[in-house]
């Protein structure tokens, strides 16, 4: 079989973050596929793309994305998924999955890429970049990702506050994502690592909701799954770590 899956990055949520090449790739594409949560609420990716393509060309898939315990079923929706993507590409050639930020960090497409190869030998599998939520945090805020020999750390939350304790406690900018549920252990994990002061975290970029503030005012209850944060690197002089 033939045909060809694209995952396009159509960045956190500002549709003026697409790339010109993310924009041509959804308009080109016969379909447009964006994930849903099995609560079939409209989800970033698709808000964005539908300021691009018309809606008849979207095809909405269900994917388990709030799952985190049953892996059985989270599995489950992703061959359920990669099957519909599959006879899509059977019927139509070329296939765009549309999914925030970029593809190949922490992107669902990659699960659905896997699963496509395995039901449909012969598809190429194409990526396109897309802005990040700590690119667009850091422009917002002001606050620098990286300078000079400086490491830059990605952590996901999702594997528990000890794995973001543990970046903090090293060199570097530490970025966290998904932290919204254990926003209290990551206030925590900050001030036992003396980084909190210059932090900052921020939920719903580039949408009507945004809010961006000083990790010092990281509340105490849960915040929105998707919030970002940004720990800078402790920095005493210009061009210090060069």
């Amino acid at each position: 079989m033939s045909g060809r899956l694209i995952g396009v990055g159509v960045g956190p949520g500002d549709p003026e973050l697409v790339t010109v090449k993310g924009v041509n790739a959804l308009r080109a594409a016969a379909v447009v596929v964006v994930p849903v949560m099995d609560t079939l609420e409209r989800g970033r990716a698709e808000a964005t793309v539908l300021h691009y393509v018309e809606p008849e060309k979207v095809v909405r898939i269900v994917f388990a994305l709030n799952e985190r315990t049953d892996r059985a079923r989270r599995e489950a929706a992703w061959d359920a998924a990669g099957e519909q993507v599959a006879e899509l590409l059977r019927c139509h050639g070329t296939v765009a999955f549309a999914t925030i930020g970029d593809p190949n960090v922490y992107s669902t497409f990659t699960y659905l890429a896997l699963t496509v190869g395995e039901l449909a030998a012969g598809v190429a599998v194409e990526t396109i970049p897309g802005i990040t939520a700590m690119q667009d945090l850091a422009a917002r805020s002001g606050a620098v990702l990286a300078e000079g020999t400086e490491p830059l750390t990605l952590v996901p939350v999702t594997a528990g506050a000890a794995v973001l304790k543990e970046a903090l406690e090293g060199p570097g900018t530490v970025v966290a994502y998904k932290f919204g549920r254990l926003a209290a252990e990551v206030a925590t994990a900050l001030r036992e690592t003396g980084r909190t002061e210059g932090a900052v975290w921020g939920s719903a970029l580039g949408l009507p909701e945004e809010s961006i503030r000083p990790a010092a005012e990281l509340l105490e209850g849960p915040l929105p799954y998707l919030s970002t944060l940004i720990a800078p690197a402790r920095r005493d002089t210009r061009g210090g770590k060069l």
